[in-house]
């Protein structure tokens, strides 16, 4: 495998530098504790805001998503849980949000895998917190299988988007993978998953770096 040092000093090479790499990469991250002061809500927005941005423009559902928010209740997980189909088909005829009723109908499901998830540790934020760091994808799967259309790089743009270390398998970063035979098996699966993980532990202890930063530099020495 690959040393990280040659990573980055390639991903230096094609932005400018070091120093225009490092500001490149950045990623606001927050300490356990912080995580584990979010509310249950913001979790469920955030997963909720991935999910609506996967597969549609970025920028629409980010310009929409005050709408969002009215809309589901500011995404009070106990409140969601009490949504019925009236409820829903008024979402889906709400001309604020994006009306699409395959993912509308996830929130509720994912309202309760938060609640669920959180119950033993005192809240969403705080399951999150106490997770191994170097069990990321493990995260992600307990999110998958608890919830609903949260697979892919949903669950790790919305862990991301609230200031969690995470690497996140963009195309360019899948493709560095599968070039460099980080892995043999597909990144969907638990094998090439754990292979992923296993990298990036190893990268974290060459560099230093978050694994944040270590996804968004492999991602710059290929792009």
């Amino acid at each position: 495998m690959e040393h990280f040092d040659h990573i980055f000093q390639r991903a230096c090479d094609r932005h400018g530098g070091e120093a225009a790499l490092m500001q490149l990469i950045a990623t606001p991250l927050r300490t356990p504790a912080e995580l584990a002061a979010i509310p249950d809500d913001r979790w469920l927005s955030s997963f909720t805001m991935s999910l609506f941005q996967s597969g549609f423009v970025w920028r629409v559902i980010r310009n929409k998503w005050p709408e969002f928010e009215r809309a589901f209740f500011g995404f009070d997980p106990e409140k969601m849980l009490l949504l019925d189909e009236y409820h829903l088909e008024r979402l889906n005829n709400d001309a604020g949000i994006v009306r699409h009723p395959k993912k509308i109908a996830t929130v509720p499901v994912n309202a309760r895998m938060v609640l669920e998830l959180g119950r033993e540790h005192g809240g969403f934020g705080a399951f999150v917190a106490q997770w191994p760091t170097d069990d990321l994808t493990g995260l992600w799967l307990q999110i998958k299988q608890h919830g609903q259309l949260l697979g892919g790089n949903i669950a790790a743009y919305g862990l991301r988007r609230l200031g969690v270390d995470t690497f996140v398998f963009t195309h360019d970063v899948s493709a560095y993978l599968r070039h460099h035979q980080v892995i043999s098996a597909g990144l969907g699966s638990k094998k090439g998953m754990a292979q992923a993980q296993a990298a990036f532990n190893e990268w974290r202890e060459q560099s230093g770096l978050s694994f944040s930063e270590i996804s968004k530099t492999i991602a710059c020495s290929i792009g």
